[in-house]
């Protein structure tokens, strides 16, 4: 006759009768605070566990310590306006012909729409868009995590952004709060969109959750947002295949995904899909001659 864990929080563990015991580590030992004269009643004991399994747990799950994160987040973007939220691989590097892409479509994107560029402020992709920004010399901002996929950051700190323009944010749920926030127009002048650049299960969480808020109605029912899939190289077409599955089996309705999103199989592609969104010229020339109607007037 033994007992074997039935639930756990911290050194409180309930234990029941069940006839078997099972085996314990062997630094573990069984201090019982209280013992149950009849078996067949749940007891209390205190159950001091390995070393390298004591975890935190009051600073991991307070809900306060994740409300602040968020409001830091809210108040970056309130500081930095609100503007595109790039979304993307952070293992694609500067020799990827992706990156490239990213590099030009974050320049060309800042130039057209005038406003912030937001990412997850790490390397690959994120990297190309924010340095797209930069050449084009608008504002960039960036909700840092303290790992990125296939890699841990040693430090908080960013190689060559000012720290004023990004937060590295311990939770992925303030991180994700920042990113959806980032890119909600609060008026009709507010020029943003979500764009999803190649990545991996990181960057398909993130376009999943923006797709599923805006399918809901829970961002964009009064100004929509435009959201864009760069379909580099025929990336994501498999993941279109699937959805079109989805649509056959009657997961999703006909055509709904496609009325969500904009796939584009380029830059020129995207740049006139938010050109004809928010009405303005498409090609740098235009936007020249219109730079000078402006001042001759």
């Amino acid at each position: 006759m033994g007992f074997s864990i039935g639930f756990s929080l911290g050194s409180h563990i309930l234990v029941r009768n069940t006839g078997k015991f099972p085996p314990l580590c062997r630094k573990e030992r069984l201090n019982l605070s209280t013992m149950c004269s009849e078996f067949n009643k749940p007891c209390k004991i205190r159950v001091p566990l390995c070393k390298s399994e004591l975890v935190d747990f009051d600073e991991r799950t307070s809900p306060t310590e994740i409300r602040k994160e968020i409001g830091r987040c809210y108040e970056l973007i309130h500081r930095l306006g609100r503007g595109v939220v790039y979304l993307g691989s952070s293992r694609m590097g500067p020799d990827h012909p992706h990156y490239s892409q990213a590099l030009e479509l974050g320049r060309e994107v800042a130039n057209l729409l005038d406003c912030t560029s937001w990412t997850g402020a790490g390397p690959g992709l994120m990297d190309a868009a924010t340095k797209g920004a930069l050449e084009a010399g608008k504002p960039v901002g960036g909700f840092k995590i303290a790992k990125e996929a296939g890699e841990w950051t040693a430090s908080n700190f960013h190689s060559y952004l000012p720290s004023e323009t990004y937060l590295t944010c311990r939770f992925f749920s303030a991180r994700k709060h920042g990113l959806v926030d980032a890119a909600v127009r609060s008026s009709c002048s507010d020029r943003t969109a979500v764009v999803a650049l190649p990545g991996g299960i990181g960057t398909l969480d993130e376009m999943f959750e923006i797709l599923t808020l805006i399918q809901l109605q829970r961002i964009g029912s009064e100004l929509p947002v435009p959201f864009l899939v760069m379909n580099y190289d025929s990336y994501y077409q498999k993941l279109l295949d699937f959805l079109g599955d989805c649509e056959n089996w009657g997961t999703v309705s006909k055509g709904e995904v496609a009325s969500l999103w904009k796939i584009c199989e380029n830059n020129s592609e995207a740049l006139a899909h938010l050109a004809d969104f928010y009405g303005l010229p498409s090609s740098g020339e235009e936007r020249h001659e219109v730079s000078l109607h402006v001042q001759i007037e």
